[in-house]
């Protein structure tokens, strides 16, 4: 059986870690988004989800994202890829969607989500970091090995 013990750099971080350089920040900023978002969402729906579920539920679901994002990107191995694959993917596709639907039918949001408007409340944030995600996990992965420096 091949070993899949990720190699150390020069650094002493693993190659194609997604937690090496660059992705540290990326990680932090992840981690930032996912205790405000989930903080946000909790508070929301114990005090106002009547006022609007849809939004409220959608925060939190936004949250979790953010959660396995940040866990997926911070850890090394196929797993810990595969989970921040699918959840950069996933928040980069409810920006998107959610960004749209808020933008086209606001009587459908009568309150803002993380994602609501591309993530405007949050200095559109929320649009960028997904592609910023996507790409370290592209650029970390070619071949096991980090790029250029």
């Amino acid at each position: 059986m091949a070993d899949r013990t990720p190699r150390p750099t020069r650094d002493g971080d693993p190659v194609g870690a997604t937690a090496t350089g660059p992705g540290r920040v990326l990680i932090a900023i992840y981690a930032i988004f996912a205790l405000s978002a989930t903080a946000r969402a909790g508070v929301q729906l114990a005090t106002q989800f009547h006022q609007a579920p849809l939004a409220y539920l959608l925060s939190a679901f936004s949250g979790v994202v953010y959660i396995l994002a940040t866990i997926g990107l911070a850890r090394t191995g196929p797993a810990a890829r595969r989970l921040a694959w699918t959840a950069v993917l996933i928040e980069l596709v409810g920006v998107l969607v959610v960004g749209s639907l808020s933008v086209f039918d606001a009587k459908a949001f009568p309150r803002a989500t993380v994602w609501s408007g591309y993530g405007a409340g949050y200095g559109w944030i929320p649009l960028v970091l997904p592609l910023l995600g996507l790409f370290w996990l592209y650029r970390t992965g070619r071949s096991g090995r980090l790029k250029a420096r």
